[in-house]
């Protein structure tokens, strides 16, 4: 993946180096944390919701880093790679304001409650914030069997991105009022799943129009769609199950089996087009 001669537009919160602090938010925000950090780990939300809750608590104030311009190559691939996809989508979505990527180590206070780096990579709406610990890539190749391609750690900062994304167009909270209405857990399921495919899909819509907005300076290059590929084959919940030696359950899955995972970026970067994502959320 070509990125290095990509513009940079700031807006990166850099907290590595620091303490945890005193988390913001409380309650819905905890629980909103809880079900969004299934993304790559699998672990199950009330357990997640535990740890939020027993790190986290309902203070007032919130860890802040510098927000700007990381010096660093990973934290330069951040900023390159987040400014390209925010500029991708102030083309695709009237109105857009971009998001802050908070790039942190081990744990930090959110708007939803505490995360931890254990938890993998998320967006939480209520600060509208993506956080990200950078040691995540390196775990999702050795771990999960995942590409520790560029374009494989660029779609892990697209697909969330896309939450934000779904948070400003308000389909987030549409799923949010399905899933308090739903008859099961198993139907609550199937809106999370459709909602996470989506961001798959957002994802591709980025991969394809990233080189457009940036005159070629951050585009992909052969073979970097299937690293893509590959890596949401290795997180899909089926996938996830198995390696964790348990019993493949569709009716618990919360993102989408790798079939599925794979389809929907695949179906993104073909059309390059939001409207191809209808994913029924």
């Amino acid at each position: 993946m070509r990125w290095e001669g990509g513009r940079r537009g700031g807006g990166v919160e850099d907290r590595r180096g620091m303490g945890g602090g005193t988390v913001a938010g409380g309650g819905l925000g905890i629980a909103v944390l809880a079900l969004g950090l299934y993304f790559f780990f699998g672990v199950d939300p009330n357990t997640t919701t535990q740890i939020a809750t027993q790190f986290g608590g309902a203070g007032e104030g919130e860890v802040q880093g510098q927000v700007g311009s990381p010096e660093d190559q990973a934290g330069r691939f951040v900023e390159v790679v987040g400014t390209n996809i925010n500029d991708v989508w102030a083309r695709q979505l009237q109105g857009y304001t971009p998001p802050t990527i908070v790039i942190y180590e081990q744990g930090t206070p959110t708007g939803c409650g505490y995360g931890q780096a254990a938890m993998g990579p998320f967006y939480c709406p209520q600060d509208q914030k993506v956080y990200l610990d950078l040691a995540f890539w390196r775990q999702m190749e050795t771990q999960l069997g995942a590409s520790g391609a560029d374009f494989a750690k660029a779609y892990v900062i697209a697909h969330e991105v896309g939450h934000h994304v779904q948070t400003l167009t308000g389909s987030s909270q549409r799923v949010q009022q399905a899933q308090r209405a739903a008859r099961s857990q198993e139907q609550a399921n199937q809106y999370s799943v459709a909602l996470e495919l989506q961001a798959d899909c957002y994802a591709g819509v980025w991969a394809k129009n990233a080189a457009a907005v940036s005159g070629g300076q951050v585009a992909l290059e052969p073979g970097d769609l299937e690293e893509g590929m590959r890596t949401a084959n290795a997180i899909g919940d089926d996938t996830l199950a198995r390696r964790q030696g348990g019993h493949v359950s569709p009716e618990n899955f919360t993102h989408g089996s790798s079939a599925q995972r794979v389809e929907w970026l695949r179906r993104g970067y073909d059309s390059g087009d939001p409207a191809s994502c209808d994913t029924g959320v």
